[in-house]
């Protein structure tokens, strides 16, 4: 088991996302999940005519917000609630998690052979505050396996790939459908770690 980190506030990540939270769980963060009630789907809705940078920093910012003020505010007055998401564009098309194995493989089929960008946003909030945001947007170019390949990567995959906007888990049998990647790879699976321990440090919430 991972050694924490000496924390000087208590964090919760507003999501359900079981990736999100072994990251930082891995990396020796102690959090709390507390999944937030946002409708991301309206919120898209609203902005579809705004840029992925806009949208996934919304997102972020919304769902750290309702955590925030709807279960911690008064409660806990110095915990912080960190926020994220993330948007796969590809070619001006945004995709969703694909509810079933079926939109998976017409998600895969969708990005063969083609460079999509994971617009990742993250966003921190002490109570009513924002006080830190920050997003990247690694490139990733998906090769034009064949058919046959694309059958046997959806009868070896399990259903975890539904979690993943683009079907797939770089960490496992997914990194064997691209030919390129350009970014950070905590960033890729869904947190920007890096930048967002740097900025824990430099709160003095985590030891530096």
């Amino acid at each position: 088991m991972n050694e924490p980190s000496a924390q000087t506030v208590p964090l919760i990540l507003a999501s359900a996302s079981r990736i999100r939270s072994q990251i930082l769980g891995h990396a020796g963060v102690r959090h709390t999940c507390i999944a937030s009630s946002v409708d991301e789907g309206t919120i898209k809705q609203r902005m579809k005519t705004e840029a992925e940078e806009s949208v996934a920093g919304a997102l972020a910012e919304a769902k750290a917000w309702d955590v925030a003020e709807k279960l911690v505010a008064g409660k806990q007055p110095g915990v912080l609630v960190i926020g994220a998401d993330q948007i796969l564009e590809c070619d001006g098309q945004w995709f969703d998690k694909p509810p079933d194995r079926e939109t998976a493989v017409e998600t895969l089929r969708a990005l063969r052979g083609r460079t999509h960008r994971l617009v990742s946003a993250v966003a921190v909030f002490r109570g009513e505050e924002c006080v830190w945001r920050y997003q990247e947007a690694p490139s990733l170019v998906m090769r034009d396996f064949s058919d046959d390949f694309l059958e046997r990567y959806m009868e070896t995959s399990g259903p975890e790939i539904l979690e993943s906007v683009g079907a797939y888990r770089l960490e496992g049998s997914g990194a064997q459908l691209f030919s390129r990647i350009d970014g950070d790879y905590f960033t890729i699976l869904g947190l920007p770690l890096l930048a967002l321990l740097e900025f824990l440090r430099g709160a003095d919430v985590l030891a530096g």
